[in-house]
């Protein structure tokens, strides 16, 4: 098991959408490199985890699951809750909506 700290997850997630450079452009956004053999846990106490996945009970881990639905994002609160928001995030142009001026 791999464990990957909060922080560390946050901040790259956060850094990833909402760094401009030093002209107040918006950075093109980072994609995750999120892996088909891993699973990703955002836990009980708000702490994140990556796990090695195994085949055996493949079927077991899909039961109950979503789909989470293309155009998802994903982001901290203030209050250091996880989000997500299945609406739109950008204008017209392409540009993040709730990124800086």
């Amino acid at each position: 098991m791999t464990r990957i700290s909060t922080k560390t997850f946050l901040t790259a997630a956060a850094l990833s959408v909402l760094t401009s450079s030093a002209f107040a452009q918006a950075a093109a956004p980072t994609p995750w490199e999120l892996q088909s053999d891993m699973a990703y846990a955002y836990g009980k106490d708000g702490k994140t985890f990556a796990y090695k996945m195994g085949t055996n009970n493949a079927g077991t881990l899909l039961k109950g699951a979503k789909k989470v639905p293309k155009g998802t994002l994903f982001f901290i609160g203030q209050n250091g809750q996880l989000y997500m928001r299945s609406g739109p995030y950008l204008e017209g142009d392409g540009k993040f909506m709730f990124g800086a001026n």
